[in-house]
């Protein structure tokens, strides 16, 4: 088993680390199980007749949590539109949808009032959008040169998280470079908090390599350390995690540096309002040591991914929010309904 990271060896930046895993820790105690019922109740009893079962209990899936990155089917928002979209989710038990942009180059104009709209038409709850972090184009719409437009358009939209798939990469891969990310971050963030909204980042496997000048110390760690915990969150790609776990498992001279996705987590819960639900098949040969597929075909142990942050994180079952994705499903509408089928049926027996 992958033990849990090293603290960096940096004496600065490991004070900081510390720092922010004890808040963390505080954050963190168990809440009392809540039962809830799944939102797809024959979906699942049919995924779990078909699967053999998961055992009967309590849903490892909190009630009104399950989302999905729109990115996953812009092939169908772009040819139907979202309402056509917004209707077959509501039909496979999504509660929120996570947006990839504002048009995704939907058949039709739309308004962010209409987009708003449709969402809500179809008993979705939109959750949180990803925008670019920066850019050499004074006039892009990124946080870096329209922060006050990216966060027009969120608050419009009545999101609650708005965020970057951007690595914080814009000054390099050494530890200082991250560090000036990191005090852009905060910025985002203490912007967005007084419009009402967390400001997050999404991982991809890059984010958990070595920094160029110090290998030693892991770049996760301090995008941790440097950024608040009150204004700074992070969105979880679970399955770039795990490929981030196979790439970066030693350091560049050899040295084991073994680490847990969950772990990190359980760490900081409350740093971690969103995740991303994507899966993959184990494979060595591969760069990234996985094969990405459907939600539930997969090696990624989600029951007790999910189990173990909803039961160690203080508010768990309400305070994270879990998209399923799939960068390139081989068909957008069956990798949905399956994943959101597989999801529904995981259970856990109360009395673990």
């Amino acid at each position: 088993m992958a033990r849990t990271p090293r603290t960096p060896q940096d004496p600065a930046l490991a004070q900081r680390l510390s720092r922010r895993t004890a808040l963390g820790v505080a954050a963190g105690v168990p809440a009392p199980a809540l039962i809830g019922a799944a939102a797809t109740p024959s979906a699942a009893a049919d995924a779990e007749s078909a699967s053999g079962g998961h055992g009967r209990g309590r849903p490892v899936l909190p009630e009104g949590r399950l989302g999905i990155q729109l990115y996953s089917l812009r092939d169908k928002v772009s040819t139907l539109g979202f309402a056509a979209v917004f209707a077959e989710l509501q039909k496979y038990g999504y509660d929120e949808v996570e947006y990839a942009g504002y048009t995704q180059g939907s058949a039709g104009a739309i308004t962010l009032a209409q987009l708003k709209q449709v969402t809500r038409d179809h008993g979705l709850n939109a959750i949180g959008s990803h925008v670019g972090y920066y850019s050499n184009d004074p006039n892009a719409y990124t946080f870096a040169t329209n922060l006050n437009k990216v966060l027009d358009d969120a608050q419009a939209l009545g999101l609650k998280h708005i965020g970057t798939a951007s690595g914080p990469f814009r000054y390099g891969d050494t530890v200082d470079a991250w560090k000036r990310a990191a005090e852009e971050f905060n910025t985002y963030g203490a912007a967005a908090r007084k419009r009402g909204m967390k400001f997050y980042q999404h991982n991809h496997s890059e984010e958990f390599m070595f920094a160029s000048d110090k290998p030693n110390v892991r770049l996760y760690d301090v995008l941790l350390a440097e950024t608040d915990p009150d204004l700074v969150f992070l969105e979880m790609d679970i399955f770039w995690a795990y490929a981030g776990q196979f790439r970066f498992s030693k350091q560049v001279d050899g040295t084991p540096r073994p680490f847990d996705p969950l772990r990190y987590v359980l760490k900081q819960p409350h740093r971690y309002p969103l995740f991303h639900v994507k899966d993959g098949t184990k494979d060595p040969t591969s760069t990234y040591g996985y094969r990405m597929t459907d939600v539930g075909d997969g090696d990624i142990d989600y029951k007790r991914f999910l189990s173990e942050v909803t039961r160690k994180s203080h508010n768990g079952r309400r305070y994270h929010h879990w998209q399923a994705e799939h960068d390139n499903p081989a068909e957008s509408f069956a990798f949905a309904r399956k994943s959101s089928e597989h999801l529904h049926s995981l259970r856990e027996r109360c009395g673990d």
